[in-house]
């Protein structure tokens, strides 16, 4: 159970991490400092699993946008291949397909817009056509990638993968180690990136993803355990992106509500972005750090 006696030790263990400062930076006009912001979610692939999430086509899109923008969505993440196990792979110019119509009229309402995808081509094409960010679901080692992040003064989302695909069926690390596989991937991966120019990035554990876990007692305190640690990761100096995980086999007919209790989970380890499907149900969450004071830890 988690409680103040299981969280105190944690904290006391790594308190230097939870005060570790983290980088401020600007995208698009949109400053970023050390407080949480919501990145909303809409998948263009009909294989996702958050049915609620899909927008089939650019007017659903646009509503969904600017609905999750009203709701306290500080920018859109739009992606067009689905994580799930049994999703269909989408070759380059289908998923652009999809997700340059729907970027367009984003940008065209003054929206921060994130890419969700692994492939170089779909994050070079995207930036070209204005995308401000690029949410990375993969081990990408083309340097032409993180060139075209610098060169457009976009952002990176930098997502922590067990093998080379938030795809791969590759075993994720065991408990005990968890965390020291993630550093060392975030190490390695940083000096690549920063080395092209990179500025503007924020660290993602990755585990909010299905990866090849199934839904489960096993998944459920996976996931958690490495949501009460992300703060962990601030010690990289840069700040922290989360995936809000949803468990059907917990919240059953009522999981669109998930998310509000991993977004509590995920305050308390000072996440800086919560990606959620679920907008409007999360920003309370938000708000009430905001109302009852200032957003830390002890």
């Amino acid at each position: 159970m988690i409680t103040p006696d299981v969280l105190l030790p944690l904290w006391e263990a790594h308190r230097d991490a939870i005060h570790h400062p983290v980088r401020n930076f600007e995208i698009a006009g949109r400053t970023f400092d050390d407080r949480p912001y919501q990145l909303g979610v809409i998948n263009l692939s009909r294989d996702s699993t958050y049915r609620e999430s899909i927008a089939h086509d650019v007017p659903a899109a646009l509503y969904r946008a600017r609905r999750m923008t009203v709701e306290g969505a500080v920018m859109i993440d739009i992606g067009a291949e689905s994580t799930g196990t049994n999703a269909d792979i989408v070759d380059v110019d289908a998923q652009l397909a999809s997700l340059l119509p729907v970027l367009d009229a984003l940008l065209a309402e003054g929206l921060l817009v994130s890419i969700e995808t692994y492939l170089t081509d779909v994050a070079v094409a995207a930036l070209e056509a204005g995308a401000q960010v690029i949410n990375l679901t993969g081990r990408v080692d083309d340097p032409r990638l993180y060139e075209a992040i610098a060169r457009h003064d976009a952002g990176l989302i930098l997502c922590y993968t067990p093998g080379r695909t938030a795809r791969s069926d590759d075993d994720v690390p065991p408990v005990d180690t968890m965390i020291d596989e993630q550093m060392a991937f975030f190490r390695d991966r940083l000096d690549l990136v920063t080395g092209c120019g990179v500025d503007k990035l924020w660290i993602d554990p990755g585990f909010g993803f299905a990866l090849n876990l199934p839904d489960g007692p096993e998944r459920v305190r996976y996931q958690t355990d490495n949501l009460l640690q992300s703060f962990r990761f601030r010690e990289l100096g840069w700040p922290v992106c989360v995936t809000m995980a949803s468990a059907v086999y917990l919240f059953h007919d009522e999981v669109r509500v998930a998310e509000t209790a991993m977004a509590v989970l995920a305050l308390l380890s000072k996440a800086n972005l919560l990606r959620s499907h679920e907008v409007a149900r999360v920003q309370p969450v938000l708000d009430m750090l905001e109302i009852c004071g200032p957003c830390r830890t002890p």
